[in-house]
């Protein structure tokens, strides 16, 4: 080995340490490949040797995942089991990752702190539907720094959320008075996670965006967001035109935009990818109508990309973002790629957050979290003032079936004006393309009653978004909104548990004798890097699912708590672990104490005898240490 891949080594291994000593892994090899920029490029805002770390700590995070969440055992089960492998894939990659952010975080500058903003997985799904529950995940409000900096901004996150006349104005203006730095995360420690528990053999992967400021996040909140991205060239061309390119702008006038900036461009020569499936086709089946009629295809399951790879549809709206932009096909043509719909709130925020990165821009608009109603109205509902006394009546207008049975047909007249109100507000008749374009919201005639529990379910869906921080005040949004400094940074890592089809990156691969290929990428503007890490665990197989395991799941799984050496370290993690599994069930008491509900915990994310046994467990923590856990109250 040549002395600078040597040296190479060597400083990768230093600067990462800490993670890898944690997971008792041992790096045997880096390759590093520049896909943007070069290692003379100015390195992102975190620094070199934190960027390598968390970069680390993302491939790390795929391989544990990969290597013990239960890989493919859902496959041809019943929902029952699905959702428990679901829950305990979960459960490993985000116990891996938080587990890698506290350790590196001890790199961090003093007065520095890593805070959750977002996170994949607070809100039930199977599907689109209620009935799995939600999943781990690092949620809002955890935070990762010093012991004293870290106590100070957990205190004011718990206030946030606790105190209703402590908003994120305050939290900010605290934060910022006692000189503290906060980089905002947005995490999904495990991406395409059905696709994972069913042995699919492409598109799960690990993603971590670190910005250099909070978002405008207040309360822990997950829901749905709709996402038109588009490249620069094609915004600047409907510019030209007067013509604003959003969310609500009519794809016709998209089309006629992207045959500005690509002359010659046919629209079957342009791709749009969508979520799809049964579950999405009320919400989203007029907008695949709107494009294929205008000639333009809709990607399907397992079509083509321009990567050789082949798409899927049912999930995954982080990675596409990748492919946006015009390539040239093998007819020799140029074609136009680009995404359309909508995903849930983080990883759409997560996709927005890479416009600077790939040259891109994406308008986002807030949508509600029910699947019943086509989106071409329902983008509009979260707008409604929910205090409102006509509340009821502007939602029926806007649930209501196009053409319904009124004395009046359906107008096209335009229902948002310049201003953005919502539908019923005041506003302008249209006067140009511009206004049109983001204002083509349906009127009707006639009232569609929503009955009070209806009514009620919107509310709560509204007030919630609007109390996270959401800004619903906007008809259509970019990222920039969520950010209290409008201007930031962004570092954008991903790691790959299976091979990604949208970049053409690999998963994670074994060699053999518990050495393993990871690859991650790091992206930040002007600059993009591509690391293939070869680990190489230093314990048994069995061992090793030890050291990636949540201790509570160790536990039920067998190894004994009465025999087993107690470390104070215990303590913290199993903190980790409850704030991880069920964040919901803990209630703060004092500065730091906890008082946990586990009759809070739905059964499908604990099962009736997992609660039993983790009560068994806490209480004999309690009752032999109760020092280490007196930050612990059990109901």
């Amino acid at each position: 080995m040549n002395p600078d891949r040597r040296d190479l080594i060597a400083q990768w291994a230093f600067d990462t340490r800490s993670v890898l000593g944690r997971f008792h892994v041992w790096l045997d090899d880096v390759e590093v490949e520049w896909l943007e920029g070069s290692p003379e490029s100015e390195v992102s805002f975190v620094g070199s040797g934190l960027e390598k770390a968390l970069m680390v700590s993302t491939a790390v995070t795929a391989l544990g995942t990969r290597l013990y969440g239960r890989y493919g055992e859902g496959k041809g089960a019943d929902k029952a089991t699905v959702n428990r492998v679901k829950k305990d894939a979960d459960a490993i990659s985000a116990y891996a990752m938080s587990e890698s952010l506290w350790y590196l975080s001890r790199n961090l500058p003093e007065n520095h702190a890593i805070m959750v903003s977002l996170g994949e997985g607070l809100m039930p799904k199977a599907g689109e539907t209620p009935e799995m529950g939600a999943n781990p995940l690092l949620g809002f409000g955890r935070v990762y720094a010093r012991a004293e900096v870290a106590k100070f901004v957990h205190r004011r996150a718990l206030e946030m959320i606790n105190r209703p006349n402590y908003g994120w104005e305050q939290f900010w203006k605290d934060i910022e008075t006692e000189g503290i730095t906060i980089w905002g995360v947005a995490v999904d420690t495990l991406e395409n996670t059905s696709r994972f528990a069913k042995g699919a053999t492409t598109g799960p992967m690990c993603v971590l965006h670190l910005f250099d400021q909070p978002l405008r996040v207040s309360l822990p909140y997950e829901g749905y967001t709709g996402s038109l991205c588009l490249p620069n060239a094609v915004v600047r061309a409907a510019e030209r035109r007067s013509v604003l390119a959003n969310f609500h702008t009519p794809r016709a006038l998209i089309l006629s935009a992207i045959q500005d900036a690509y002359p010659g461009i046919q629209p079957n020569e342009v791709h749009v990818y969508t979520l799809q499936g049964p579950s999405r086709e009320t919400r989203l089946n007029g907008l695949w109508s709107e494009w294929r009629d205008l000639g333009v295809h809709v990607v399907e399951e397992g079509w083509e990309l321009p990567s050789g790879g082949h798409a899927f549809t049912e999930s995954g709206t982080y990675a596409p973002t990748v492919l946006v932009g015009p390539y040239e096909a093998q007819d020799g043509r140029t074609h136009l790629f680009l995404t359309d719909g909508y995903a849930a709130s983080a990883e759409a925020i997560q996709a927005a957050s890479l416009d600077p990165i790939l040259g891109l821009t994406t308008s986002l608009c807030v949508f509600s979290s029910r699947f019943d109603v086509p989106q071409e109205r329902e983008r509009y509902v979260m707008q409604l003032d929910p205090d409102g006394s006509d509340f009821a009546s502007k939602l029926g207008d806007l649930l209501a079936p196009a053409g319904g049975t009124g004395t009046s047909a359906t107008s096209k007249t335009d229902a948002r004006g310049v201003d953005g109100n919502a539908p019923g507000a005041d506003s302008k008749d249209a006067k140009s393309e511009a206004t049109t374009a983001h204002s083509d919201a349906p009127q009707h005639a006639t009232i569609q009653h929503v009955d009070a529990s209806e009514a009620d379910d919107y509310r709560r869906i509204i007030r919630q978004a609007r109390e996270a921080g959401m800004p619903l005040h906007r008809a259509f949004f970019t990222v920039d909104e969520l950010f209290p400094r409008k201007e930031w940074r962004c570092l954008a890592i991903s790691s790959n548990m299976l091979d990604e089809p949208y970049s053409g990156g690999a998963g994670v691969e074994d060699l053999g004798e518990g050495v393993y290929r990871v690859t991650v990428r790091a992206s930040s503007p002007g600059r993009i890097r591509e690391a293939t890490l070869t680990l190489r665990l230093m314990e048994s197989f069995e061992e090793s699912r030890r050291v990636f395991s949540p201790l509570l799941d160790r536990l039920y799984a067998g190894e004994s708590y009465r025999d087993r050496a107690v470390k104070i370290s215990d303590s913290g993690r199993i903190r980790n672990e409850l704030e991880t599994w069920c964040a919901a069930a803990l209630e703060p008491v004092g500065e730091i104490g906890v008082r946990l509900h586990l009759d809070r915990v739905e059964e499908s994310v604990l099962s009736k005898e997992k609660k039993a046994f983790v009560r068994e467990v806490l209480g004999w923590y309690k009752k032999t240490h109760p020092i280490w856990f007196d930050w612990l109250e059990i109901c």
